[in-house]
């Protein structure tokens, strides 16, 4: 008889433990499944209710003030949810939140802290009730608890050592999944945030009247565009010659149209054209025209530019390419406001407003002999330097949300741009400056397979970055600034033994010491930091280095990392 009692009794304690597992088997299932945290945790009290003989139970979570943010109940609406959590003394919270045990009272009609509870929640029957209640905790602390109640008719029949290792189990698959759902909730947050400041970015761009006037071509009100922009609305009032001066793909003939616009001629013709894109002879009837018969092709009478401008503006681009010769019958021009058609005999008079542009060293030109001294005086009566790109990484999002909106204009799809590709191209160097970025993100957003543009969709990101090979051996050039020298930068000599193996250094000195190029270590490694736009991964591949000796050499020489 006692043998078959304790074959009983056992089988009932292996059928309770299966059922737990169960129980904590369906709980999971709930947790990990789809559905709002108010939607898993109402459902998990409603398991809870399937697998306990219990009454009421609420999952409550509380903040770090010891406020309820929310509760949760499978019988009870939120308001009566609140209503029955209210009414467990404080003492039971405090105990659990503060030592992160559990609390059980297995009659709460004799403990003194319960003597105030409104019976009434309990229900009819006059049965005596157990409370227990455990935290739930998260990465060490307690975020909540998770109560129960339950009738009982004899003391004997409550089993609150099994029922609370069941909800101990239940309490932390909670507390993980809390943790998740507050993290997509942070996530989104910050996603929202992300778009309402890049909005805000954009929206600074606008004009101080809050907002950018139809068709104008300048995209961007950082600091050094604000200061060009109103260096430009200055100079548009007089008829003074401007020359533009800046890296390529700076927007030069951008903001020769927006210099025509604020000026009295914005209503006459703004007429352009690029010196470097024809042969002197091709050029010289371009812009002064040609009569019919000049040469063979010419079968009727032509204007040229400077007539076609007569009253407004030419912009005339990459100014720096013309020939010797061409020079002087520019200058003339430039002097005299007069010109003969080629192949003609009469003198046309103009009255045209002269903005040039170009991206070499003028100042240097005319030091070696190859551009006029007075022709360079004449153009450059007003000079304005274009910053380049790395030097307003603030506009570079916008940029990239307008060349971004114009390519699904061109191809009818719905692409977008997400904070961390916004982050990449921030970080990149762009020597190619406005143009080159138009040309990533175009490729980019060819190349991707979604409807959202990420890091990992740019060619960076699989060292297949264009701009990477491009520039690998020459650095860009600055002839914007009158004392830079428009010469490119020789390629970089090889990498140094000491930045291989730190090992070799025996001292500072050493450490400093250059096998290539007669140039040090600390300068090989600030020039390729520069040229990369101080990306580590970037300067690592020009220097045939991994990123981790790129590091170690930045720490050596106490090189601060730049932030863009």
């Amino acid at each position: 008889m006692q043998d078959t009692a304790a074959i009983t009794a056992h089988e009932r304690l292996s059928a309770r433990a299966d059922l737990a597992l169960l129980g904590i088997y369906e709980i999971s299932k709930l947790l990990c499944g789809p559905g709002s945290l108010q939607d898993v945790l109402s459902g998990t009290m409603y398991v809870l209710h399937s697998f306990l003989d219990m009454g009421n139970g609420v999952i409550a979570l509380i903040d770090a003030d010891g406020e309820l943010e929310e509760v949760f109940s499978a019988s009870h609406s939120t308001a009566m949810a609140r209503q029955y959590f209210s009414a467990i003394p404080e003492k039971a919270i405090g105990q659990m939140m503060v030592t992160e045990m559990p609390v059980v009272i297995e009659n709460v009609a004799r403990d003194k802290s319960f003597g105030d509870w409104d019976t009434s929640l309990w229900g009819e029957g006059g049965n005596n009730y157990a409370f227990i209640g455990v935290p739930i905790r998260d990465r060490g602390h307690a975020i909540g608890v998770m109560v129960i109640d339950r009738a009982w008719m004899r003391l004997g029949d409550v089993r609150t050592d099994e029922e609370v290792r069941f909800l101990k189990m239940a309490a932390n698959l909670i507390g993980q999944t809390v943790r998740l759902h507050r993290m997509v909730i942070r996530d989104r947050e910050r996603l929202l945030e992300d778009q309402r400041r890049m909005e805000k970015e954009r929206e600074a761009l606008l004009p101080p009247d809050g907002r950018r006037a139809a068709g104008s071509p300048i995209i961007g009100e950082s600091g050094p565009v604000r200061d060009v922009l109103d260096k430009v609305r200055m100079v548009a009032r007089s008829n003074a010659p401007v020359l533009l001066r800046g890296e390529s793909g700076t927007g030069k003939e951008l903001f020769a149209q927006a210099l025509h616009e604020a000026s009295p001629r914005h209503d006459k013709p703004f007429i352009k054209l690029n010196c470097a894109a024809l042969p002197e002879s091709v050029l010289e009837s371009e812009l002064f025209g040609h009569e019919k018969g000049s040469f063979t092709g010419a079968v009727a009478q032509r204007k040229g530019r400077f007539e076609l401008a007569d009253g407004g503006t030419l912009f005339l681009d990459e100014i720096g390419e013309i020939s010797a010769a061409f020079q002087a019958k520019l200058l003339r021009v430039l002097q005299e406001g007069e010109f003969e058609r080629v192949g003609g005999t009469r003198t046309l008079k103009v009255d045209v407003r002269m903005v040039s542009a170009t991206n070499r060293n003028l100042e240097d030109a005319v030091s070696k002999g190859t551009f006029r001294a007075d022709l360079y005086y004449r153009l450059a009566v007003v000079p304005i330097f274009l910053p380049p790109l790395r030097d307003r990484p603030g506009d570079i999002p916008l940029l990239a949300q307008e060349f971004l909106r114009r390519f699904n204009a061109d191809n009818k799809t719905r692409i977008a741009l997400a904070p961390s590709a916004v982050s990449v191209l921030q970080s990149c160097y762009f020597p190619g400056n406005v143009r080159e970025l138009e040309n990533c993100i175009r490729r980019t957003a060819t190349l991707t397979h979604g409807d959202r543009i990420t890091d990992r969709d740019f060619a960076c990101h699989n060292d297949g970055c264009l701009s990477a090979v491009l520039w690998k051996h020459h650095a860009p050039r600055t002839p914007h600034a009158p004392h830079a020298a428009a010469q490119p930068v020789p390629p970089p000599a090889p990498s140094l033994p000491v930045l291989n193996d730190p090992a070799t250094c025996a001292s500072a000195a050493t450490c400093k010491a250059s096998q290539g190029g007669g140039k040090t270590e600390y300068e090989q490694l600030l020039e390729a930091m520069e040229r990369s736009g101080w990306v580590q991964a970037k300067a690592a591949r020009i220097l045939n280095l991994t990123p981790r000796q790129i590091g170690y050499a930045l720490r050596k020489h106490n090189i601060p990392i730049k932030k863009f």
